[in-house]
């Protein structure tokens, strides 16, 4: 006889074992998304329409460039997370598998290439 409860018997048993930590990823990424994105409009906005010199000199500063880096990095996080959910959900087979690596691949891509561009202006 086990004296267990049901939360019990139940952690950890999904189909992969990481449901769990996938969907409090998700939760931590889209809390972060929330503040962050606000901050990145209010310290976009002023800027945008200007010349190339005024938007190097003003990402130069740390602040807009550190809000910049960590949205894209974490909104590029959260879309890797959300689009391997979703090919999880509705492709399987060989295909899910090339689909899921692909975006993989694509989505540190992208944030590498912010990043980079990011560091290339504030440096």
């Amino acid at each position: 006889m086990a004296y267990l409860t049901d939360r019990k018997r139940a952690a950890g048993l999904g189909a992969a074992k990481t449901g769990t930590a996938h969907h409090w990823s998700m939760i931590v990424s889209s809390v972060a998304l929330l503040i962050l994105v606000p901050l990145f409009v209010f310290t976009f906005a002023p800027i945008y329409g200007s010349s190339y010199d005024e938007v190097v000199a003003y990402y130069s500063r740390p602040f807009p460039a550190i809000v910049a880096a960590l949205t894209l990095t974490v909104g590029m996080m959260h879309f890797k997370n959300g689009v391997q959910t979703l090919i999880e959900d509705y492709v399987h087979g060989t295909l899910g598998k090339v689909l899921i690596l692909a975006m993989i691949c694509l989505s540190y891509a992208a944030a590498a290439t912010a990043l980079f561009a990011i560091a290339r202006i504030a440096l």
